[in-house]
Protein backbone atom coordinates (compact mmCIF):
# COMPACT_ATOMS: atom_id res chain seq x y z
CA UNK A 1 0.00 0.00 0.00
CA UNK A 2 1.33 3.33 -0.25
CA UNK A 3 1.52 6.43 1.90
CA UNK A 4 -0.95 8.19 2.55
CA UNK A 5 -0.44 12.09 0.52
CA UNK A 6 -0.02 15.66 1.89
CA UNK A 7 -2.17 16.51 4.62
CA UNK A 8 -4.25 19.33 2.94
CA UNK A 9 -7.87 19.99 2.24
CA UNK A 10 -6.73 21.77 -0.68
CA UNK A 11 -4.86 19.36 -2.67
CA UNK A 12 -5.70 15.17 -2.61
CA UNK A 13 -3.56 12.21 -3.17
CA UNK A 14 -4.34 8.89 -4.26
CA UNK A 15 -2.47 6.45 -5.56
CA UNK A 16 -4.38 3.20 -7.59
CA UNK A 17 -3.24 0.84 -9.94
CA UNK A 18 0.58 2.70 -10.21
CA UNK A 19 -0.91 6.03 -10.93
CA UNK A 20 -1.12 8.59 -8.30
CA UNK A 21 -3.49 11.27 -9.14
CA UNK A 22 -2.64 14.86 -7.42
CA UNK A 23 -5.86 16.78 -7.53
CA UNK A 24 -6.15 20.31 -7.02
CA UNK A 25 -9.58 21.07 -4.30
CA UNK A 26 -10.13 24.46 -4.39
CA UNK A 27 -13.28 24.56 -6.56
CA UNK A 28 -14.92 27.56 -5.13
CA UNK A 29 -11.85 29.50 -6.14
CA UNK A 30 -11.05 27.56 -9.31
CA UNK A 31 -8.51 26.00 -7.71
CA UNK A 32 -6.50 29.31 -7.11
CA UNK A 33 -3.34 28.37 -5.32
CA UNK A 34 -2.30 29.15 -1.76
CA UNK A 35 1.25 28.50 -0.37
CA UNK A 36 0.20 25.21 1.61
CA UNK A 37 -1.46 24.21 -1.80
CA UNK A 38 1.87 24.47 -3.26
CA UNK A 39 3.82 23.19 -0.30
CA UNK A 40 1.75 20.13 -0.47
CA UNK A 41 1.87 20.04 -3.94
CA UNK A 42 5.66 20.00 -4.26
CA UNK A 43 5.46 16.94 -1.71
CA UNK A 44 3.49 15.14 -3.47
CA UNK A 45 6.21 14.51 -6.59
CA UNK A 46 8.60 13.84 -4.56
CA UNK A 47 6.73 11.22 -2.21
CA UNK A 48 5.40 9.97 -5.95
CA UNK A 49 8.96 9.81 -7.40
CA UNK A 50 10.23 8.02 -3.96
CA UNK A 51 6.97 5.19 -3.97
CA UNK A 52 7.95 2.09 -6.26
CA UNK A 53 4.32 1.56 -6.50
CA UNK A 54 3.87 4.56 -8.34
CA UNK A 55 4.55 4.16 -12.13
CA UNK A 56 2.98 7.27 -13.47
CA UNK A 57 1.18 10.95 -12.24
CA UNK A 58 -1.43 12.46 -12.98
CA UNK A 59 -2.63 16.03 -11.79
CA UNK A 60 -6.08 17.91 -12.59
CA UNK A 61 -8.34 20.49 -11.12
CA UNK A 62 -11.67 19.56 -9.09
CA UNK A 63 -14.91 21.22 -10.39
CA UNK A 64 -14.45 22.84 -13.58
CA UNK A 65 -10.83 24.55 -13.68
CA UNK A 66 -7.09 22.84 -13.56
CA UNK A 67 -5.62 26.02 -12.08
CA UNK A 68 -6.22 29.94 -12.29
CA UNK A 69 -2.82 30.84 -10.67
CA UNK A 70 -1.83 32.19 -7.28
CA UNK A 71 -4.74 33.01 -5.08
CA UNK A 72 -4.19 36.98 -4.99
CA UNK A 73 -5.96 37.92 -2.17
CA UNK A 74 -3.94 35.43 -0.10
CA UNK A 75 -1.16 36.64 -1.26
CA UNK A 76 -2.10 40.16 -0.80
CA UNK A 77 -1.75 39.98 2.54
CA UNK A 78 1.50 39.78 3.08
CA UNK A 79 3.95 42.33 3.73
CA UNK A 80 5.67 42.33 0.22
CA UNK A 81 9.68 43.38 -0.59
CA UNK A 82 11.67 42.70 -3.51
CA UNK A 83 13.55 40.22 -1.23
CA UNK A 84 10.24 38.72 0.38
CA UNK A 85 8.99 38.52 -3.40
CA UNK A 86 11.83 36.51 -4.29
CA UNK A 87 12.44 34.18 -1.34
CA UNK A 88 8.73 33.67 -1.92
CA UNK A 89 9.22 32.31 -5.30
CA UNK A 90 12.26 30.30 -5.03
CA UNK A 91 12.03 28.95 -1.44
CA UNK A 92 8.17 27.81 -2.20
CA UNK A 93 6.44 28.35 -5.24
CA UNK A 94 9.33 26.71 -7.35
CA UNK A 95 9.57 24.36 -5.25
CA UNK A 96 6.77 22.51 -7.35
CA UNK A 97 9.37 23.42 -10.31
CA UNK A 98 12.07 21.14 -8.83
CA UNK A 99 9.94 18.19 -7.80
CA UNK A 100 8.86 17.98 -11.71
CA UNK A 101 11.67 18.51 -13.21
CA UNK A 102 13.19 15.47 -10.78
CA UNK A 103 10.31 13.44 -11.44
CA UNK A 104 11.63 10.43 -13.14
CA UNK A 105 8.07 8.79 -14.07
CA UNK A 106 5.16 9.95 -16.84
CA UNK A 107 3.90 13.18 -15.61
CA UNK A 108 0.40 13.99 -17.22
CA UNK A 109 -1.58 17.36 -16.63
CA UNK A 110 -5.67 16.49 -17.19
CA UNK A 111 -6.51 19.98 -17.77
CA UNK A 112 -10.41 20.15 -17.28
CA UNK A 113 -10.72 23.72 -17.50
CA UNK A 114 -8.91 26.99 -17.54
CA UNK A 115 -5.26 27.42 -16.58
CA UNK A 116 -4.03 31.51 -15.96
CA UNK A 117 -0.69 32.61 -15.02
CA UNK A 118 1.17 30.74 -12.58
CA UNK A 119 -1.58 27.92 -13.52
CA UNK A 120 -0.95 27.55 -17.24
CA UNK A 121 2.71 27.51 -15.79
CA UNK A 122 1.85 24.54 -13.74
CA UNK A 123 0.25 22.72 -16.64
CA UNK A 124 3.65 23.51 -18.66
CA UNK A 125 5.78 21.49 -16.15
CA UNK A 126 4.34 18.47 -17.38
CA UNK A 127 5.60 15.90 -19.42
CA UNK A 128 2.52 15.68 -21.48
CA UNK A 129 -0.79 18.05 -21.44
CA UNK A 130 -4.54 16.51 -22.29
CA UNK A 131 -7.16 19.19 -22.28
CA UNK A 132 -10.82 19.30 -21.99
CA UNK A 133 -12.73 20.76 -25.09
CA UNK A 134 -13.66 23.64 -22.56
CA UNK A 135 -10.01 24.24 -21.86
CA UNK A 136 -8.51 27.94 -21.54
CA UNK A 137 -4.99 28.92 -21.35
CA UNK A 138 -3.25 32.28 -20.69
CA UNK A 139 -0.25 33.37 -19.27
CA UNK A 140 -2.27 36.46 -18.06
CA UNK A 141 1.13 37.93 -16.21
CA UNK A 142 1.20 40.77 -19.01
CA UNK A 143 -2.31 41.78 -17.84
CA UNK A 144 -1.42 42.85 -14.30
CA UNK A 145 2.25 44.18 -15.56
CA UNK A 146 3.67 41.19 -14.60
CA UNK A 147 6.40 38.65 -15.38
CA UNK A 148 5.82 34.98 -16.21
CA UNK A 149 6.82 33.98 -12.30
CA UNK A 150 6.51 30.45 -12.05
CA UNK A 151 8.66 29.31 -15.55
CA UNK A 152 6.09 30.13 -18.45
CA UNK A 153 9.12 31.89 -20.52
CA UNK A 154 11.36 29.08 -20.01
CA UNK A 155 8.81 26.17 -20.50
CA UNK A 156 6.31 27.92 -22.92
CA UNK A 157 9.14 28.16 -25.85
CA UNK A 158 10.32 25.00 -25.30
CA UNK A 159 6.79 23.43 -26.09
CA UNK A 160 5.33 26.06 -28.73
CA UNK A 161 8.83 27.51 -30.41
CA UNK A 162 9.37 31.18 -29.56
CA UNK A 163 7.50 33.10 -31.90
CA UNK A 164 4.29 31.23 -30.71
CA UNK A 165 5.46 31.58 -26.74
CA UNK A 166 6.35 35.19 -27.34
CA UNK A 167 3.08 36.11 -28.82
CA UNK A 168 1.21 34.40 -26.10
CA UNK A 169 3.85 36.00 -23.39
CA UNK A 170 3.24 39.87 -24.35
CA UNK A 171 -0.75 39.80 -25.08
CA UNK A 172 -1.79 37.15 -22.23
CA UNK A 173 -4.62 35.66 -25.20
CA UNK A 174 -6.76 33.00 -24.10
CA UNK A 175 -6.12 30.20 -26.32
CA UNK A 176 -8.98 27.35 -26.42
CA UNK A 177 -8.12 23.79 -26.59
CA UNK A 178 -8.37 23.46 -30.31
CA UNK A 179 -5.63 25.99 -30.57
CA UNK A 180 -3.71 24.44 -28.22
CA UNK A 181 -3.56 21.38 -29.86
CA UNK A 182 -2.76 22.92 -33.23
CA UNK A 183 0.07 24.64 -31.43
CA UNK A 184 1.50 21.58 -29.39
CA UNK A 185 0.98 23.03 -26.09
CA UNK A 186 -1.48 19.82 -25.60
CA UNK A 187 -0.83 16.24 -27.23
CA UNK A 188 -4.94 15.53 -27.24
CA UNK A 189 -8.57 17.04 -26.23
CA UNK A 190 -11.89 15.40 -25.40
CA UNK A 191 -14.70 16.32 -24.62
CA UNK A 192 -15.38 17.46 -20.99
CA UNK A 193 -17.16 14.58 -19.63
CA UNK A 194 -14.73 11.94 -21.28
CA UNK A 195 -11.10 13.86 -20.34
CA UNK A 196 -11.19 11.60 -16.63
CA UNK A 197 -11.50 8.11 -18.50
CA UNK A 198 -9.35 9.47 -21.34
CA UNK A 199 -6.38 10.30 -19.49
CA UNK A 200 -6.98 7.42 -16.70
CA UNK A 201 -6.76 4.86 -19.78
CA UNK A 202 -3.78 6.40 -21.25
CA UNK A 203 -2.10 6.19 -17.40
CA UNK A 204 -3.02 2.94 -17.49
CA UNK A 205 -1.30 2.00 -20.25
CA UNK A 206 1.60 3.59 -19.67
CA UNK A 207 1.68 2.06 -16.16
CA UNK A 208 1.46 -1.33 -18.01
CA UNK A 209 4.87 -0.50 -19.46
CA UNK A 210 8.09 -1.99 -18.84
CA UNK A 211 8.51 0.96 -15.64
CA UNK A 212 12.67 1.27 -15.87
CA UNK A 213 12.43 1.57 -19.85
CA UNK A 214 9.65 4.41 -19.80
CA UNK A 215 11.95 6.11 -16.85
CA UNK A 216 15.04 5.94 -19.22
CA UNK A 217 13.35 6.89 -22.14
CA UNK A 218 12.11 10.01 -20.11
CA UNK A 219 15.59 10.81 -19.02
CA UNK A 220 17.09 10.46 -22.29
CA UNK A 221 14.74 12.48 -23.89
CA UNK A 222 15.04 15.30 -21.30
CA UNK A 223 19.08 15.13 -21.58
CA UNK A 224 19.03 15.05 -25.02
CA UNK A 225 17.44 18.56 -24.49
CA UNK A 226 20.56 19.64 -23.34
CA UNK A 227 23.30 18.32 -24.68
CA UNK A 228 24.83 17.27 -28.59
CA UNK A 229 23.85 14.09 -30.56
CA UNK A 230 27.40 12.38 -29.45
CA UNK A 231 26.58 13.04 -25.66
CA UNK A 232 22.78 11.59 -25.93
CA UNK A 233 24.08 8.59 -28.12
CA UNK A 234 26.52 7.78 -25.27
CA UNK A 235 24.17 8.16 -23.02
CA UNK A 236 21.47 5.94 -24.63
CA UNK A 237 23.80 3.74 -24.80
CA UNK A 238 24.63 2.96 -21.40
CA UNK A 239 20.85 3.22 -20.79
CA UNK A 240 20.30 0.15 -23.63
CA UNK A 241 23.43 -1.55 -21.44
CA UNK A 242 21.53 -1.21 -17.69
CA UNK A 243 17.95 -1.82 -19.42
CA UNK A 244 18.64 -5.02 -21.19
CA UNK A 245 20.19 -6.68 -17.58
CA UNK A 246 16.43 -6.18 -16.00
CA UNK A 247 14.00 -8.69 -15.60
CA UNK A 248 11.54 -6.49 -17.02
CA UNK A 249 13.25 -6.44 -20.16
CA UNK A 250 13.66 -9.92 -20.32
CA UNK A 251 9.79 -10.45 -19.35
CA UNK A 252 9.15 -8.37 -22.13
CA UNK A 253 10.79 -10.17 -25.04
CA UNK A 254 9.61 -13.29 -23.95
CA UNK A 255 5.67 -11.37 -23.61
CA UNK A 256 6.72 -10.14 -27.50
CA UNK A 257 7.70 -13.48 -28.56
CA UNK A 258 4.41 -15.15 -26.55
CA UNK A 259 2.38 -12.95 -28.53
CA UNK A 260 0.86 -11.73 -24.42
CA UNK A 261 0.92 -8.95 -22.12
CA UNK A 262 3.86 -8.36 -20.45
CA UNK A 263 4.01 -8.72 -16.33
CA UNK A 264 6.29 -5.75 -15.05
CA UNK A 265 7.98 -5.75 -11.59
CA UNK A 266 10.07 -2.35 -11.97
CA UNK A 267 13.15 -4.86 -11.69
Amino acid sequence: MSPAGPDTPDLDYSVADHVAVITLNRPHHKNAFTLEMVDAWAEALWQAERDPDVRVVVVTGAGNAFCSGVDLDVFAERERTPWSEKTLLTSRIHQVAFAAEALTKPYIAAVNGVAVGAGMDMALMADIRIAAASARFSEGYIRVGLVPGDGGCWYLPRIVGTAAALRLLWTGDFVGADEALALGLVSAVHPDDELGSAVQAFAARLATQPPIAVQLIKRAVREGERHDLRTALDLISSHQAVVTSTRDSQEAMAAFREKRPGTYTGR
